[in-house]
């Protein structure tokens, strides 16, 4: 029994195929990415400004929350706002005495890191830039109009605005200039 050789058919010269990107292909991928990186990075929103918008959300939901659970509860609450150290601080009201609330949402901070609070509107005080700021809410809600003014670290602004009567809470972008 004799074996027969596999046919094979020339097609021509052998080449080897060698796989993978020349220099100049990645020379060009990497000039690509340099260009978007370029254009788009600048538009994307910083840190510092999502710091600022996160805890101007906080602030106003934290009054939201105080307006809501005074009066569910028929228990006063204070909050300090301390312009000096840029810290709130909550206090329920018990037996005309300040004691710290027993609800663990205030225990949190409610400033990130580069926010300050630049000065706070009340009528009945005016507009403040120092010291500490109580604004008190009674067993029918918030007690007066506030509004606090927050500054991010690039110095851009925030406006949290709230009204009583309604407990209408909002935070604004920008430093809003409101009349009481």
């Amino acid at each position: 029994m004799t074996l027969k050789k596999p046919r094979t058919l020339n097609i021509g010269p052998r080449t080897a195929f060698k796989g993978g990107f020349t220099l100049i292909e990645m020379v060009v991928v990497l000039v690509v990415i340099s260009l978007v990186a370029v254009l788009v990075l600048p538009l994307l929103p910083s840190t510092d400004a999502a710091n600022l918008r996160s805890s101007a959300r906080r602030l106003s939901s934290v009054i939201r929350y105080l307006g809501d659970r005074s009066v569910t509860t028929k228990t006063p609450y204070r909050m300090l706002l301390d312009l000096t150290d840029n810290t709130i601080a909550v206090k329920k009201i018990v037996n005309g005495e300040e004691a710290p609330p027993d609800d663990p949402f205030f225990a949190g901070k409610l400033l990130a890191e580069g926010v300050s609070i630049e000065d706070v509107e009340i009528p009945r005080l005016g507009k403040l830039s120092e010291g500490t700021v109580s604004v008190d809410f009674g067993v029918a809600g918030l007690g007066e109009f506030v509004i606090i003014h927050l500054k991010g670290t690039r110095d851009d602004h925030f406006t949290v605005t709230a009204i009583p009567d309604g407990g209408r809470v909002e935070a604004q972008e920008g430093y809003q200039e409101m009349k009481l």
